[in-house]
């Protein structure tokens, strides 16, 4: 059995503090990999906090093509380590800025970034929506997708990777209490949301949270990793404090869990009936 470490790491930011954030990024991926990670993901917007502030993070996104001290410092801890790390940061893109993800191998290089899709809430008075798509990575022998916290409200997305082969997805977050928590007392739907997508599309998922306050916002925790048949294999994590979400995922076991032999959700769609939804009704039937 080939297995890799993945650590979801569970981090509270320090607002408008990159230098901060970029020696507490790197500390956690240095700690992953001791405990035997090849795949670490930090949380959403670990670069900057999760600040909603267009003209303060105006000065503090990174570009990829000149990296500040976040994407500086992740990357050269990556390659010290011999890791793959995917981390949440505010990225600028001439004058628009992301909700970005960056995906960075084990030498250090940044192989591609994932532009949040599905903006949430105020963040749509700040960043612009991801104009990448859904890409997937090749990382350590898996094939991996990213999504940034609210895309996993969007099962479209989670699904769309699973079908362009997938087996694991990362996952950066900074959960906050949303407009269903009171009827769902001690339950985190976030969590269990996550579980029944890693089930639906037969992927592990690995969710890495910011946790504390920034004033608005209170965020939840719960880091975690699910298997490709729903279970939590770690985490998830408390409300409070720094963590690491570890598993090691067998890299053969997202391929067992598709090849059910009472069916494969991914194989057995039904796009021909799908396709109503999307305008189109097949022999001028009516919808």
């Amino acid at each position: 059995m080939t297995t890799l470490g993945a650590a979801g790491v569970q981090l509270a930011a320090t607002p408008l503090d990159p230098a901060a954030n970029a020696a507490a990024g790197a500390a956690a991926i240095a700690s992953a990999a001791r405990a035997g990670a090849g795949l670490v993901v930090l949380p959403e917007l670990l670069s900057t906090g999760y600040v909603l502030d267009r003209t303060a993070l105006a000065d503090l996104a990174e570009s990829v093509a000149a990296p500040g001290a976040c994407l500086r410092a992740w990357s050269a801890e990556a390659a010290r380590h011999g890791v793959t790390v995917v981390a949440g940061f505010a990225e600028r893109d001439g004058d628009r800025l992301f909700n970005s993800a960056a995906v960075i191998d084990r030498s250090g290089a940044i192989a591609g970034v994932y532009r949040k899709l599905h903006l949430f809430g105020a963040e749509r008075d700040v960043f612009a929506p991801g104009d990448r798509g859904l890409p997937v990575f090749a990382v350590d022998g898996l094939r991996v997708g990213v999504l940034i916290c609210y895309d996993l409200r969007f099962p479209e997305a989670m699904r769309i990777l699973a079908v362009r082969g997938a087996e694991l997805v990362a996952v950066p977050t900074a959960w906050v209490r949303g407009f269903d928590h009171a009827r769902h007392g001690a339950r985190v739907p976030q969590v269990d949301g996550v579980l029944v997508q890693a089930n639906l599309n037969q992927v592990a998922v690995v969710c890495a949270d910011q946790w504390g306050e920034q004033a608005p916002h209170t965020f939840l925790g719960r880091s975690l990793v699910a298997d490709p048949y729903g279970l939590a294999v770690a985490g998830p994590l408390g409300a409070e404090g720094d963590g690491l979400a570890f598993a090691r995922i067998d890299l053969e076991e997202p391929a067992r869990a598709r090849d059910r032999a009472v069916g494969n959700p991914v194989r057995d769609r039904r796009t021909d009936v799908y396709a109503h939804d999307l305008g189109y009704v097949p022999n001028g039937g009516e919808t």
